[in-house]
């Protein structure tokens, strides 16, 4: 069971990371660009998923694209899920409370990856996890 200390050891273990705060919200950039964040279920969002709707912490992460999105929600339904806030967005959320340390740790490289800048990407095409 991963907690947002997790996330942010893992988020701020990647090469030009730091952590900062929307809205009360924790979230991670990549010079100054978020790849991760937290990200409650508002009204709409409770309204539209209904019992399926998690009563854990959830976290938004950017996916390279719709397709990669779509593939993470229909491999780990358990994991993963969106809204219609997201649809022809590259964003997956994620039931924070559910994931462990591999899957939070591969997420993270990818989101990162999603939004780094080219020449931080040239300089760390594989980023160091957390712990490497």
């Amino acid at each position: 069971m991963a907690t947002w200390d997790d996330m942010a050891r893992i988020c701020l273990a990647l090469p030009a990371t730091s952590e900062g705060n929307s809205r009360g919200w924790r979230q991670w950039k990549v010079r100054d660009r978020s790849f991760m964040w937290e990200r409650p279920l508002g009204k709409k969002d409770l309204a539209e998923l209904g019992a399926a709707a998690p009563a854990g912490p959830v976290l938004a992460a950017y996916v390279p694209d719709e397709g990669a999105k779509a593939a993470l929600i229909a491999e780990e339904p358990e994991l993963y899920f969106t809204t219609s806030h997201f649809d022809g967005y590259p964003t997956v959320l994620c039931r924070l409370d559910r994931m462990d340390e591999r899957d939070l740790t591969e997420l993270a490289a990818e989101a990162w990856a999603c939004r780094a800048p080219r020449r931080l990407l040239a300089e760390y095409p594989d980023p160091p996890a957390a712990g490497s």
